[in-house]
């Protein structure tokens, strides 16, 4: 065990852009595998154990400890791998280290993540208490109570579990004497690096209200809401966390998430995002690098030009619902209705009347609805 420099793990080519995950208080950088070998194939990825965690000695940090203390570690970890800028990401307290080092430390952060994680955890009373409960008995009380704070009911990780419960009481409470301190609130606007802020709807211990302050004061930040989420996010649904992360993290998925929004609406693309689970997150991030990403975002055709070749595409098979979506999308691209009303005449010649009379009648309402009027009776051939 090294007493100088905080247990970590390297995966990913060397030559990749470096990015550091840090842990939450109570876990090992076990927290991250589900995340961090996906992770490693586009980027050198560095876990790292807070000091008494995993394989991280409890002598790097003592009674009294900041926030400040364990983001010198963390670049201690760097400057020892010749990690000169990397990017950032971190659960809980990890991701208050992350916000630390971005407002101090600017010039080695190029990105930030910060995972159901808070500028400010609550009042210091309570961590103060936790750290004294730590200090005469041991992490054992707290193991007990863990799953109803790290999970939603009927979820358990027993490995992480088993790293708080091994977890060294003094460097354990030490981290709690960190929290307590902690309060970055004022310094929120001070963060000039891409910022993604991931909230667990289910979380008690930093809900989507901490998330939600730190996005309204970071300039440029985005929230995503994960739903069936508690604390632990990257240990309960790894799939969302990898998904978020990557289009936070990897420059085609970002212009796809912009292209999306500045087509199909902020209010159209929160709603998707928000019914996000494991099941559907793949199929997320799919539509967001490819349709988004790739095809959205070639210049070869203008927006217009995709708007009317889509409607036409959802005429011809029938695609009632997305035939909706993407007339609010044309009108946002520059189409006025009397051209979408010519591309559904062009559509009744070769995609057939029936189907060019019932878009009609769903660009007529949504038409309608986009300037405010009633919503005029349907007229079928």
């Amino acid at each position: 065990m090294n007493d100088t420099l905080l247990h970590h793990r390297i995966e990913g080519a060397p030559t990749a852009p470096p990015l550091l995950l840090g842990p939450s208080l109570g876990t090992s950088l076990a927290l991250w595998d589900g995340v961090a070998p996906e992770l490693s194939t586009t980027h050198r990825v560095i876990r790292w154990d807070l000091p008494g965690h995993g394989g991280s000695s409890p002598a790097l940090i003592g009674p009294g400890a900041t926030v400040a203390d364990l983001a010198e570690l963390v670049l201690r970890l760097a400057d020892a791998l010749g990690v000169e800028r990397f990017g950032y990401a971190g659960v809980s307290i990890g991701g208050a280290v992350g916000m630390h080092l971005a407002v101090h430390h600017p010039e080695r952060i190029t990105s930030l993540a910060a995972i159901c994680s808070s500028a400010r955890f609550g009042e210091p009373d309570g961590w103060r208490e936790r750290a004294a409960l730590v200090r005469a008995e041991g992490t054992g009380p707290l193991v007990e109570t863990a799953n109803s704070r790290w999970f939603t009911p009927g979820f358990s990780d027993p490995g992480l579990l088993a790293d708080q419960r091994a977890a060294d009481p003094g460097a354990y409470a030490a981290c709690c004497d960190a929290l307590a301190g902690f309060d970055l609130r004022a310094e929120l606007p001070r963060i000039a690096v891409p910022t993604l802020l991931v909230a667990g709807r289910e979380d008690p211990a930093t809900p989507p209200a901490h998330l939600r302050e730190i996005s309204d004061a970071v300039p440029g930040a985005t929230l995503t809401e994960l739903a069936g989420a508690s604390h632990l996010a990257p240990a309960e649904h790894p799939g969302a966390v990898l998904a978020a992360l990557r289009g936070h993290l990897d420059g085609e998925p970002r212009s796809g998430m912009a292209v999306r929004r500045a087509v199909l609406g902020d209010a159209h693309v929160n709603r998707a995002q928000s019914r996000t689970d494991d099941f559907t997150t793949r199929f997320q991030d799919f539509i967001t690098r490819y349709a988004w990403g790739e095809i959205w975002t070639d210049t070869t055709l203008s927006r217009r030009e995709r708007s009317m070749i889509t409607m036409t595409a959802l005429v011809a098979h029938g695609h009632h619902d997305e035939l909706a979506m993407h007339v609010r999308a044309a009108r946002r691209n520059g189409l006025m209705p009397e051209e979408i009303g010519a591309v559904l005449l062009q559509t009744a010649v070769y995609c057939g009347v029936p189907a060019a009379n019932t878009a009609f009648a769903i660009a007529r309402r949504v038409l309608a609805e986009e300037s405010g009027e009633a919503d005029p009776p349907a007229e079928r051939s």
